[in-house]
């Protein structure tokens, strides 16, 4: 019997509360980066490969329920219990622009050409703000009929996608006309969407289900039954033939694409899994928890066997975490690049 595969992962420490949303930025020239959404009010931007804290974004007064970066990982933006959307300057941790909401934000997207923001929350408004006039008002699309969970851009920005948190199944929305075009239906409501590094397929949790959809004519392509309820998948982007699922077991397992076996699964957060993302070039996948820990995972993992052996000699957990981070954060050391020591200082002064 093959023996399934099981990683020691990279813990990345500094969240006081849980960690509910991650996003990986495209490879840029410097490198490519994480950022993390929590309910500490705080997202955090870290190295995307090594996991190394590189700044705090400081300015919500409440839980942040999502995050992302730009195309070239130069702004941040985050949605957030406060009622904002905020736009942060990725260099300095400076707020570029804070957008007013009615009611909590529950999810945020730039657009691919990065001159748009998509945001949706509990006022079960879809809303589009031009981040080249600001303090335009923004363009407001049909109303969602249930409380926005999940948004994101496809078809080079013709087309958005939103799920709710009370009512099964994905709408997709024309840009143009912001009317709804299809709506995929699930039989429970969608906890993540993802849209596939290619454009081909849409990745959907809902349930215990993993289900993944064609991105072009919104057919279901696969559909995989898991044995807990999941609240976050994620398909490996470079040659789409493995993704990982994770949710309310703790556990983090990575499946054939093909035919849905378990090839690895992996066990280190002390709570449930609310986020897994495969980094961009997926070598390696990153899960974020109840427990306020960030967890990067290498696909290319030892045997079940030789993890039991690791954590029984303390390696994995502590010893292998990347950066012990203190209320002030004072002895964070990354050795990178110009730019990116830019960026740490920058931030670290905001």
């Amino acid at each position: 019997m093959e023996k399934k595969k099981v990683s020691v992962p990279l813990v990345c420490h500094g969240h006081s509360r849980p960690v509910v949303d991650l996003s990986y930025s495209p490879v840029t020239p410097d490198g490519y980066f994480l950022i993390s959404a929590s309910k500490d009010s705080t997202p955090m931007l870290r190295n995307g490969e090594t996991g190394d804290w590189i700044g705090t974004f400081e300015g919500h007064k409440g839980a942040v329920w999502s995050c992302c970066l730009d195309k070239p990982a130069l702004r941040a933006a985050s949605g957030s219990a406060d009622f904002t959307a905020k736009i942060w300057d990725a260099l300095t941790g400076d707020v570029l622009h804070s957008f007013d909401h009615k009611h909590i934000v529950r999810a945020c997207a730039f657009s691919e050409d990065t001159h748009l923001l998509f945001t949706g929350g509990f006022e079960k408004i879809l809303r589009i703000f031009d981040l080249n006039r600001p303090d335009a008002s923004p363009r407001e699309v049909d109303k969602s009929p249930g409380s926005i969970r999940t948004v994101a851009w496809l078809h080079s920005d013709q087309t958005i996608l939103s799920s709710c948190s009370d009512i099964g199944g994905v709408r997709l929305w024309d840009v143009r006309s912001g009317k709804i075009v299809h709506t995929i239906e699930t039989s429970s409501p969608v906890t993540s969407t993802e849209v596939s590094q290619d454009g081909r397929y849409i990745t959907t949790a809902d349930g215990s289900t993993v289900k993944f959809w064609d991105a072009n004519h919104f057919g279901l392509v696969k559909s995989y039954d898991m044995s807990c309820t999941v609240e976050s998948a994620s398909l490996e982007p470079k040659h789409g033939n493995k993704f990982v699922a994770a949710g309310e077991d703790m556990w983090i397992r990575l499946f054939d694409f093909h035919t849905g076996q378990e090839i690895a699964c992996n066990k280190g957060h002390h709570g449930p899994v609310h986020c897994v993302r495969f980094a961009p070039g997926g070598e390696s996948y990153a899960s974020g928890s109840e427990d306020g820990t960030i967890r990067i995972w290498h696909t290319g993992s030892s045997t079940r066997e030789e993890n039991d052996s690791a954590l029984a000699n303390g390696l994995g957990g502590k010893d292998k975490s990347v950066d012990e981070v203190t209320d002030k954060m004072e002895h964070v050391e990354i050795a990178k690049d110009e730019k990116t020591e830019e960026k740490i200082e920058a931030t670290t002064n905001a």
